[in-house]
């Protein structure tokens, strides 16, 4: 393996051997708390995966101590196995284990988290979104079909390979489920728990929870994919919490409105407090939004080729007005007095916010997208931008 310079968290040689001989590390390409995750070479085929190195030398920096890990990392893996093979779903290709190390070898996801991705192109078109949930929702049915429920479903968990397929990863938090068997313990996060996972950690008398925390957790992220913020999201906890068990939330906000309503009663019926009414994974990838229209040719018709060639028409007389139409675009003094209720202007201005705060706007429970604009009034701050953007 060939010398890196400033290379820290590398293991020692001698602690895996076999992944050593097998695979050659490269670069860092993401850290957690105790691991991290470079990408490597298969050195006899020469194909590009993932190494998850975990650290087991000490105990992590929130005290978990190096047996609990090593069962917790033992269970994942379990659970990496029981789906293996779904094209949704991130392949494990290799598993090493040393007194120190776990190597977990991945198939590599070029186009990494989701997370990045909506923060990088701002919000999804319906198209993208309705490609990427169609993925998410049939990897996790095909989850559910192994009596699993993953507990912590959000676009950080998501990754995107080279076609931006989804490929959903990391099942710390997973649990299989016997038949009729209700979880009370709260884990995952914040934003995107279910009512019911809150009800158990709060109540002495909660029924618990299964595996429809995931179907909530589906409309979180969809909600969040269209309009770039998640529904729930407050900088006060407590309000936050209160919104999810409530199920309070709306589509009033100027993102919405260029929005169509299948999107809209989709979210409707996977946020759903009620989880024994919440909709099912069936019913959802059976929902309008994922329909496509078919369009057959029936030979000649005469009345459709009159209505195209006067479509053209139109459109050659659009086409030749488009220079005048220009001239009179919108007067800057407008753009600045409220600038986010126009579509074009909305765009620039998230873009442009999301890259120069990206760094900021990072994951964990206390930072993400929806805080962005949280800071000061919504008009104040996006105006801001735009001045800035005009000089």
């Amino acid at each position: 393996m060939a010398k890196e310079e400033d290379d820290d968290n590398l293991p020692d040689k001698d602690a895996a051997k076999e992944f050593y001989a097998k695979y050659e590390p490269k670069e860092i390409i993401g850290r957690g708390i105790s691991s991290t995750v470079r990408r490597c070479i298969e050195k006899d085929s020469g194909r590009e995966y993932a190494a998850k190195i975990i650290d087991l030398s000490q105990e992590s920096q929130d005290g978990v101590d190096t047996h609990t890990m090593r069962d917790a990392t033992r269970q994942e893996i379990h659970i990496l196995r029981m789906v293996a093979g779904h094209p949704y779903i991130i392949e494990l290709q290799d598993v090493f284990e040393s007194e120190t190390f776990i190597f977990l070898v991945f198939e590599l996801c070029k186009n990494g988290e989701l997370f990045d991705y909506l923060t990088s192109v701002v919000t999804l078109s319906e198209k993208k979104t309705r490609y990427i949930m169609r993925q998410v929702l049939e990897g996790v049915r095909y989850v559910h079909s192994k009596s699993i429920v993953h507990r912590d479903l959000k676009p950080e968990n998501i990754l995107l390979d080279d076609q931006l397929n989804v490929k959903i990863t990391d099942f710390g938090f997973a649990k299989v489920l016997k038949d009729g068997e209700k979880l009370f313990e709260l884990c995952g996060t914040p934003g995107y728990l279910a009512p019911e996972t809150l009800k158990a950690n709060m109540f002495d008398d909660a029924p618990g929870y299964s595996m429809e925390v995931d179907v909530w957790a589906c409309g979180v992220i969809m909600f969040t994919l269209l309009v770039g913020c998640p529904p729930f999201w407050h900088r006060k906890q407590m309000v936050m919490l209160r919104n999810i068990m409530e199920g309070k939330y709306s589509f009033t906000s100027p993102e919405w409105a260029d929005i169509s309503e299948d999107p809209k009663d989709l979210i409707r019926r996977l946020l759903v407090v009620e989880p024994n009414v919440r909709i099912d994974l069936e019913e959802a990838l059976s929902h309008p939004f994922f329909n496509t229209v078919a369009i057959k040719s029936s030979g000649f018709n005469a009345r459709g080729k009159l209505r195209l060639a006067l479509l053209c028409v139109r459109a050659a007389v659009r086409l030749r007005r488009l220079p005048h139409t220009a001239a009179r675009a919108v007067p800057l003094r407008d753009a600045l007095r409220d600038p986010y209720t126009m579509r074009a202007l909305r765009k620039v201005i998230d873009g442009c916010a999301f890259r120069v705060y990206g760094h900021w706007v990072k994951k964990g429970e206390g930072q993400n997208r929806a805080a962005l604009f949280e800071n000061m009034p919504k008009t104040e701050l996006k105006s801001l931008y735009v001045s800035n953007l005009s000089r």
